[in-house]
């Protein structure tokens, strides 16, 4: 047995332990040295394909295969990835207890997925007060968000996959006002691309951003105050290369997308908790500043269910109306 771990007291006590095989989904999380309930899967429709995706390790901790369709159109296949109380909150809207490691409760397992989601795409876009909301030190990549699955990631893209180490960084802020002093700014092994307006990239030019090297800014004009989410896939499709894109939010960004059918997967964690809202308040669901009318709401097919502790991951494909019609 061949343990490629970098401890070796803890690669000595999984020798001594028989009843963790070596190809056994138990035997994948121990070698991940984290206390993280096995990922279940109880249904699952999308699995119907002739070879995996996903190297063995990786399906075994997420208990099945995880593959996408391609774009039915010019533009990037576009995967969602929220979590969300029982009660639909998405964010308590408070100083240092904004992000969705706190509605989650930092599930390890929650955690793991969306790693790997970040691991199978191109880039990975949010909104400028997503960015304010997270620890300036944080990277978006897969492993800032699962260290122990550093070097599955890595095979997973780089192997498999073959595409570079890290995902794009797509960072969409109409006024160009965003902290620079970031580490997703700062990190030149991660590439962060601003998609602002002209007046944004103005702003950004004089505050210095233009100088760092890992850096890229592009302007495009914006309507009724609103960066087209079309015009934005249009962009990353041609100028970039991209061809998934993982979308983590935030809710006005995330509704923008859906208002213009723009949105292909979406995966969502549902933590066991209840946040609640007060009328003084304002605790914000997955989409946020859009609303839509029963005849325009969209409307989705359950692709799979996986369980793990107390947790759900939902995965859902958009299938337009509730009859199914007008699907992308």
């Amino acid at each position: 047995m061949v343990l490629n771990i970098d401890n070796p007291e803890k690669a000595d006590a999984l020798r001594a332990t028989p009843s963790l095989a070596p190809h056994s989904k138990a035997f994948a999380v121990a070698c991940l040295g984290k206390q993280m309930a096995l990922v279940r899967t109880l249904f699952d429709r999308d699995q119907d394909y002739l070879e995996p995706a996903l190297p063995p390790r990786l399906r075994e901790l997420y208990d099945g295969d995880l593959q996408f369709r391609t774009s039915p159109s010019e533009r990037p296949f576009v995967i969602a990835n929220f979590v969300s109380t029982l009660d639909g909150v998405t964010s308590y809207e408070i100083k240092g207890q904004a992000g969705g490691s706190t509605v989650s409760g930092s599930d390890p397992a929650d955690r793991f997925i969306m790693g790997l989601l970040r691991a199978s795409t191109d880039a990975i876009i949010v909104g400028a007060r997503t960015v304010h909301d997270v620890n300036p030190e944080g990277l978006w990549i897969p492993e800032y968000t699962y260290p122990d699955a550093r070097l599955l990631y890595t095979e997973y893209r780089v192997n498999v996959l073959h595409k570079p180490e890290y995902p794009l960084l797509i960072i969409v802020s109409g006024s160009g006002k965003l902290e620079l002093e970031r580490a997703i700014f700062r990190t030149s092994a991660v590439c962060t691309v601003v998609i602002t307006t002209p007046a944004g990239r103005d702003a950004l030019e004089r505050a210095g951003a233009t100088k760092l090297p890992s850096v890229q800014i592009h302007a495009l004009d914006a309507r009724c105050g609103t960066i087209s989410p079309l015009e934005i896939l249009r962009l990353l499709y041609t100028q970039l290369g991209v061809r998934k894109l993982l979308h983590e939010g935030g809710p006005t960004l995330f509704g923008q997308f859906l208002a213009a059918e723009a949105l292909d997967e979406f995966f969502l964690t549902l933590s066991p908790q209840v946040a609640g809202r007060s009328a003084n308040t304002i605790r914000p669901g997955v989409v946020q500043g859009f609303e839509f009318t029963p005849e325009r709401a969209p409307w989705f097919r359950l692709l799979s269910v996986k369980q793990s502790a107390e947790h759900l991951y939902l995965r859902y494909q958009r299938s337009g109306g509730r009859d199914g019609s007008n699907a992308p």
